[in-house]
């Protein structure tokens, strides 16, 4: 056989380009942005309802004894819009876009791939987090400038409470998404959670109002710390002690909640 006639040498497989769970997650969060876009009604809930009810707490702070409590109309209506930034932007959109997903068994076939569970998560939950950021940071502005609110006097608080809103938002999304069978009934099972963090987190009656056994109570509620931090963050009249407080309830509040999906979520179609 002659040198022309000779078999090519095999040559070894093509090198891949390596992906990280940072690209991976990235280009997760790419596809699900453009899934997003095409659901009008949760980009109608998400962007433009949190923009509309804090006109509903200004309305209703006519009758508060805001100076007694030693807020302001600012310090009551910003961390208010932030809280409905988290509970719309964030929360009740991530449960439906899990729910869906998974019904759709896009979670399940992503399983297949070289994505792990959490990046699988945290990619379909980054165009939210990162809508409700932006949001809240718009919020921030629009409230200083209409309601001529100074800048923060701790800031570092309002910044930990925002992002400890984000994480534990998007991780009590995966677990209401754990009990929600449908994409229908994703529009019912994250109601009371936001009501209950509506009526008792300070939202629309700041807890210094409220009486004290009730106020105690109120403290625990999921988005309560959030709020604390946050509009501490403006007033500067959180201690120490208490600003320990709320971070420690809202990380208490993260992790069990992580824990509730590791052992309750669900990545196929519930029947």
């Amino acid at each position: 056989m002659s040198a022309t006639d000779a078999p090519a040498r095999a040559k070894g497989p093509a090198r891949t380009a390596a992906t990280t769970p940072m690209s991976r997650m990235a280009a997760l969060a790419r596809a699900e942005m453009i899934l997003l876009g095409r659901n009008k009604g949760t980009v109608f809930a998400a962007l433009f309802v949190p923009f509309v009810l804090p006109f509903s707490v200004r309305a209703g702070a006519e009758e508060m004894d805001l100076a007694g409590a030693g807020l302001t109309l600012g310090t009551l209506v910003l961390p208010a819009a932030i809280g409905f930034s988290l509970l719309f932007a964030v929360y009740s959109a991530l449960v439906g876009v899990f729910v869906v997903r998974r019904e759709e068994l896009v979670l399940k076939r992503l399983r297949t791939g070289e994505l792990r569970d959490v990046e699988i998560l945290g990619g379909s939950a980054l165009p939210a987090v990162l809508g409700g950021l932006v949001q809240s940071l718009l919020l921030a502005v629009g409230c200083a400038v209409l309601l001529d609110l100074s800048a923060p006097s701790a800031p570092h608080l309002a910044v930990v409470g925002l992002l400890l809103g984000l994480v534990l938002c998007a991780a009590l999304a995966a677990v209401t998404a754990s009990f929600t069978r449908t994409g229908e009934s994703a529009q019912v099972t994250p109601l009371p959670i936001m009501f209950v963090s509506m009526a008792g987190s300070g939202l629309f009656f700041p807890l210094d109002l409220l009486p004290d056994r009730l106020a105690s109570v109120c403290e625990l509620l999921p988005l309560t710390p959030v709020i604390t931090l946050v509009r501490g963050g403006w007033t500067g009249d959180l201690s120490a002690g208490e600003a320990l407080g709320a971070v420690a309830t809202a990380v208490a509040w993260t992790v069990l909640a992580v824990f509730a999906v590791r052992r309750r979520f669900r990545w196929e179609p519930r029947h």
